[in-house]
């Protein structure tokens, strides 16, 4: 069954987002429910098949959702611009804000809701889990974007600079290191045991990101996990052998944090 649902951001707008669960799933909060989220680059997430979690995810029981949040391109440039550089804050509201509705609707809680999402939503849920780590019990970040400070000196990072702002500007620096996730950790929060993922051959996000993120837990106190790859690359794996395998550790991963 899909459904589209809506919750409202802190500055009033209405953030649509994609709920597929079995027809009799129960609101009765124990759902285990992963969201999913981008909101970047005016890039549009739509209503799509994810073949490989249909017998593994749903079928076991689980939700999975799909936010359509500002900084995509649902809506248009307006849409994305309303997250567009030192104003990309908006983009981790609105995310935390449909993980605050899936639970006040009884499909879930936190402790069986987790979070999803890869390259600029790894920047996304690195940051929802370092605002709201009580919201969540499961992260996969996937080959994130997570020190916003040195983001633009790193691989083809000085091309995004339209998209996060400028840290060498001394007008956008203080934004960017307010939401930066790497900066943002802290010894006295407790987070989730997060799954960070990234490939030794990316020539677009640094794995240096991820290594640095999973670092600094440690160094604060904190487990977290990290899965490097040897080969592939930011778009995917080396061949179906390698994606199938990191497919089956983040669902073992998930299984264990929200369905155990």
């Amino acid at each position: 069954m899909a459904e589209q649902w809506e919750a409202t951001a802190p500055d009033g707008e209405q953030i649509p987002y994609f709920v597929v669960r079995g027809k009799n799933t129960p609101a009765d909060g124990n759902t285990p429910t992963l969201l999913y989220g981008y909101g970047g680059f005016e890039i549009p997430m739509l209503p799509y098949y994810v073949e490989n979690f249909g017998p593994h995810w749903l079928e076991k029981g689980g939700a999975f959702v799909l936010a359509c949040i500002r900084g995509g391109g649902e809506f248009g440039p307006e849409w994305h611009q309303a997250a567009q550089g030192i104003k990309r804050e908006v983009s981790f509201n609105d995310f935390i804000a449909v993980a605050e509705d899936l639970i006040a609707r009884g499909l879930t809680r936190p402790a069986r809701l987790g979070i999803e999402g890869g390259s600029n939503g790894g920047l996304l849920v690195g940051a929802a889990m370092v605002r709201r780590p009580e919201l969540f019990n499961a992260v996969v970040c996937e080959v994130p974007l997570l020190d916003m400070l040195r983001y633009s000196q790193l691989l083809v990072g000085a091309s995004w600079i339209d998209e996060y702002g400028d840290p060498d500007n001394p007008e956008h620096r203080p934004v960017l290191q307010a939401y930066s996730p790497y900066h943002a950790l802290s010894a006295n929060a407790h987070y989730p045991l997060a799954l960070f993922t990234t490939s030794a051959k990316d020539d677009r996000v640094h794995p240096g990101h991820a290594r640095k993120m999973v670092a600094r837990l440690a160094e604060l106190g904190h487990d977290a996990l990290l899965l490097e790859t040897g080969s592939g690359g930011h778009g995917g794996n080396a061949g179906q052998e390698q994606t199938a395998e990191e497919l089956a550790r983040v669902l073992v991963y998930l299984y264990r944090q929200l369905m155990d």
